[in-house]
């Protein structure tokens, strides 16, 4: 453990070894990454895919090891009994701040397949990662404002198209598509811009869950609803990387979806999406209570309050 060190140098430690491990695999990565532009055989594509999942898995393994070998943090996960890589996934939660992502990957580990998830269009440019996520095949969203929308009509529901097209490519293998559905990060002015009717969580967009599923034609039968409670206050990246956060708490639960919402026009059927849109605000008014009790039971404070000095 080097958490005797002064936090901001423990930060640095941190970024350091992360650095390293990416360096590390990037280049099995990008050989791999080469081969699938360059041999277009269906066949050979798919062993591609397993072969960079295998590589990935390893370079996320060692961020995880050399944060564990740094940081002095406690776990409390629950929920995780009994799932599968030969299953498909969707894996939904509450989002604070970039920690979610550590966490979310510390939490399921090798369990279920590697999860995917959605990538604003920007980070494709960053050195090294955007080219290991083009090779995992993780779908690059590019988000409109309703200003640039009401100019251009015709690009309203590109981005869930671009969902559509990436799910396709999951139909055959099993994967984990994770998304946060609440579409940003939880912040207490936010909340209130929104009004939102939840104490701890910002309001839930159905729409994309709606499409996701959809796209994969039913494939997908199960949601992991993971909840993340950071005891000493909201974990911002840089506050983990440092040290500041000791305790962290997971609850995991498996919902099965609902036969009739595993398909459906959730854009042009109306009584589909008030079904849908309902069952949504159910599982969130339940997610949102669930997070009432741990606060209640761990102290600290809710996703929205910071009890600390950062």
């Amino acid at each position: 453990m080097l958490s005797f060190l002064p936090p901001p140098l423990l930060g640095i430690t941190c970024i350091l070894f992360v650095t390293l491990d990416t360096l590390i695999w990037a280049l099995p990565v990008h050989v791999l990454a080469a081969a699938k532009l360059l041999v277009r055989n269906e066949e050979f594509q798919t062993r591609n895919a397993r072969r960079v999942m295998a590589v990935v898995r390893g370079w996320i393994g060692g961020v995880l090891l050399s944060l564990k070998l740094a940081l002095n943090i406690t776990w409390d996960i629950k929920g995780i009994e009994g799932l599968r890589r030969d299953e498909w996934y969707f894996v939904n939660s509450n989002h604070q701040s970039w920690t979610d992502i550590v966490v979310l990957l510390r939490t399921f580990g090798n369990r279920i397949p590697l999860p995917k998830f959605f990538l604003k269009k920007e980070l494709a440019w960053i050195p090294i990662l955007g080219s290991a996520w083009w090779a995992l095949d993780y779908p690059f969203m590019k988000r409109y404002s309703k200003s640039y929308l009401a100019k251009h009509p015709g690009m309203q529901g590109k981005d869930l198209e671009t969902t559509r097209k990436m799910c396709e490519r999951y139909a055959h293998t099993p994967v984990s598509i994770l998304n946060f559905i609440e579409g940003t990060r939880f912040t207490p002015e936010k909340h209130e811009e929104q009004k939102s009717p939840y104490r701890h969580l910002l309001k839930p967009k159905a729409g994309g869950l709606a499409f996701a599923l959809g796209a994969m034609d039913g494939k997908i039968k199960k949601i992991l609803d993971v909840t993340i409670l950071y005891p000493d206050g909201p974990a911002r990246f840089w506050d983990f990387l440092c040290g500041r956060v000791s305790r962290i708490v997971v609850r995991v639960k498996e919902h099965i979806i609902p036969e009739e919402f595993l398909r459906g026009d959730y854009m042009g059927d109306e009584q589909f999406r008030a079904n849908f849109q309902a069952w949504v605000r159910d599982m969130w008014h339940k997610k949102d209570d669930l997070l009432e009790e741990l606060v209640a039971e761990y102290g600290g404070g809710a996703p929205g309050r910071r009890n600390r000095t950062a």
